[in-house]
């Protein structure tokens, strides 16, 4: 049911002076009234975004941390989209952090409570946060832990059922299974070849009741920006093969932690093509009746394909890097193009098949979608374009990755042109308060900007220490940290970086460390605050995590954040003039920024920043000195 708006509307004033009324009663009265700190820089920014409403606008708002920057967005975003009958979005970093936002204790739960507001609030997560009900039933044959037994106890009975849906609740999210690691749940997720459009079970799926749920929202829908980027990526081509798109329509979005909508831009228009996936699709085709000259093209693909694969891992660049860059042999390339050939034979025998119902439906409909998207991918990578590829692991699988290098035109395209406002928060989106670079590498050509201190007193309750050591000696380092017990958060620059701490870890600082992927990150997190958790170690949290007073006490940064020398990467150096100022450096110093954030977030917080330098981070030591909030001991 739509909800009423948070104030009276007269005829004396527009929606808008009303909104401005309204929102200094709640940030000069109401909430100092309640016990929140009365700031100037969340009002100020409050009214900012008041205005770029108002104007349908892009608006950067860089504002310091302990502002209060989702209060000061909660007020004007609930208002709008009540206001205009639609509910506004906000994406987060990163998926991780959706259930942050609305934990207990936080922002919204805050603004419930104390001013007595009924927000609809509801999480739209990306596609792999879900259970897949087929490649759950296929693990269910083979895994015998007790983890497969939880998700099957947790699954409603009338899933299975004959008959109505219509009791059944939403089910299925990563979230919900708590103790369930990473590695497990990616044997059980939707994946890439999952076809939900042919699924017989897709309205019986946890998804797509998540789904539905989320587009009834009449307040807040809330999910990752890589889900967003997705939904813009995909609304085209779904409404064209008659689905809804993944989102609904909004009123206004904000960019959590805005500076990295890039990344999460570029994520969404890569395509991949998996090493055993396509292997394992066709010989679930080769039923008996299957006719022979369909079985030896299936064969034929499989057997080119293995030799794609094998002559790709012979052309990878060794590399201890998560995405591994490729050489591109001639073998490779005529490979590939020969894997293109195959499909197109393989697509005009379906065409019999499809005729002789010697194949399930289900099957050769999944099978036909994922072969014309492989094709597609093989095409771009053997064009030798502008497009980026590389290798990577992705859920267990070896797995060819290809993205387009420029997004800027597609983003002006899909999200840019159009009148929704768009607020993008974060506190660290300028360099020196100049705010070209960011919206030059998203292609924003008109926008509105500001930019607010944080108003800690930061001399008074942060510490900030480096230690300047060799690589070797950094666990070493950090075993000595830890055995004071303090509420540790430990940020390391890539998963490679944390798994070869964790690997020189002494078995008995081990036990009261955790470790990012272990389980559901929402679900240590919760751990870590309630001290039951000792240390975090995490490559995600860099943003984000909001943890006040005694729950952290102390960060570590590992190692300085600069960006990986991988593909991705590379390219960007390639084509820029100076790849240490332009790329390397703004990088490092944006990420450094965001993970000292993490420690001091309210007025009552306090701790230590420990940033440990090894022999190639003390040589540019004075890049970052001088964007530390206090001088370093």
């Amino acid at each position: 049911m739509r909800q009423s708006l948070p104030f009276v509307l007269s005829r004396d004033k527009n929606f808008f002076d009303s909104l401005g009324d309204w929102m200094g009663d709640v940030l000069y009265d109401e909430l100092p009234e309640k016990g929140f700190e009365c700031r100037d820089e969340q009002i100020f920014m409050a009214y900012q975004i008041e205005q770029a409403l108002k104007e349908k606008n892009v608006l950067f708002a860089e504002a310091g941390v302990g502002t209060g920057k989702t209060i000061a967005y909660l007020l004007p975003a609930i208002s709008y989209a009540r206001y205009t009958g639609r509910p506004a979005l906000i994406a987060c970093a990163d998926e991780t952090l959706i259930d942050q936002l609305v934990k207990e204790g936080g922002d919204i739960y805050k603004l419930t409570e104390h001013l007595g507001l009924t927000i609809d609030v509801r999480l739209a997560k990306s596609r792999d946060q879900y259970l897949c009900l087929k490649r759950f039933e296929e693990a269910e044959k083979v895994v015998t832990d007790e983890w497969i037994d939880d998700i099957a106890m947790s699954i409603p009975d009338g899933v299975y059922a004959q008959g109505s849906m219509i009791s059944i609740e939403p089910y299925g999210a990563r979230s919900d299974y708590s103790t369930v690691s990473d590695e497990d749940w990616q044997k059980v997720n939707y994946n890439a070849i999952m076809q939900c459009s042919v699924c017989d079970m897709r309205n019986r799926c946890g998804q797509t009741l998540h789904r539905a749920h989320y587009r009834k929202s009449t307040d807040l829908i809330i999910c990752s920006q890589d889900f967003l980027m997705e939904h813009l990526a995909t609304k085209e081509s779904r409404e064209r093969e008659g689905q809804l798109p993944l989102l609904p329509e909004v009123s206004m979005i904000v960019l959590d932690e805005g500076h990295l909508l890039e990344y999460a831009a570029q994520k969404a228009m890569t395509v991949k093509v998996q090493g055993h996936t396509i292997v394992t699709l066709l010989e679930r085709l080769m039923v008996d009746g299957v006719r022979e000259k369909t079985l030896y093209t299936m064969e034929k693909l499989q057997d080119d394909h293995e030799l794609f694969f094998d002559q790709l891992r012979d052309d990878v660049v060794p590399s201890e890097e998560d995405r591994k860059a490729i050489k591109k042999s001639a073998r490779l390339i005529a490979l590939g193009k020969q894997c293109i050939q195959d499909v197109e034979q393989l697509l005009e025998e379906f065409v019999f098949e499809s005729e002789l119902y010697m194949i399930p439906e289900y099957e050769l409909n999944m099978a036909e979608e994922f072969l014309e998207q492989y094709q597609a991918a093989m095409r771009i990578f053997v064009a030798q374009g502008d497009a980026v590829d590389w290798l990577e692991d992705t859920d267990g699988e070896e797995t060819l990755v290809i993205m387009p290098r420029l997004i800027t035109e597609v983003l002006q395209e899909k999200l840019f042109s159009k009148k929704t406002p768009i607020v993008f928060s974060s506190a660290t989106l300028s360099v020196k308060k100049d705010f070209s670079y960011i919206a030059y590498s998203l292609g924003i050509k008109k926008y509105q900007s500001f930019s607010v201190p944080s108003p800690f007193d930061y001399d008074e309750v942060m510490k900030i220490y480096l230690h300047e050591i060799e690589q070797k000696d950094k666990v070493a380092k950090v075993e000595q940290l830890l055995k004071d017990n303090k509420q540790t958060l430990i940020l390391f620059k890539s998963k490679q970086a944390m798994l070869q701490f964790k690997s020189k870890l002494s078995m008995m600082a081990r036990l009261t460390v955790a470790f990012e992927g272990d389980r559901e990150l929402s679900a240590i997190v919760r751990d870590f605050q309630e001290g039951t958790i000792k240390t975090l170690c995490s490559y995600h949290l860099w943003e984000g995590l909001d943890l006040p007073e005694e729950a952290l006490t102390r960060v570590v940064i590992y190692d300085l954040p600069f960006p990986p020398k991988d593909p991705l990467f590379e390219a960007k150096r390639a084509f820029s003039e100076n790849p240490f100022e332009e790329v390397e450096l703004p990088f490092m110093q944006l990420r450094l920024q965001q993970g000292i954030g993490r420690l001091i977030r309210t007025s009552n917080d306090f701790g230590d920043i420990h940033i440990l330098l090894n022999e190639e981070d003390q040589k540019v030591k004075n890049s970052f000195i001088d964007i530390l909030p206090v001088d370093p001991m």
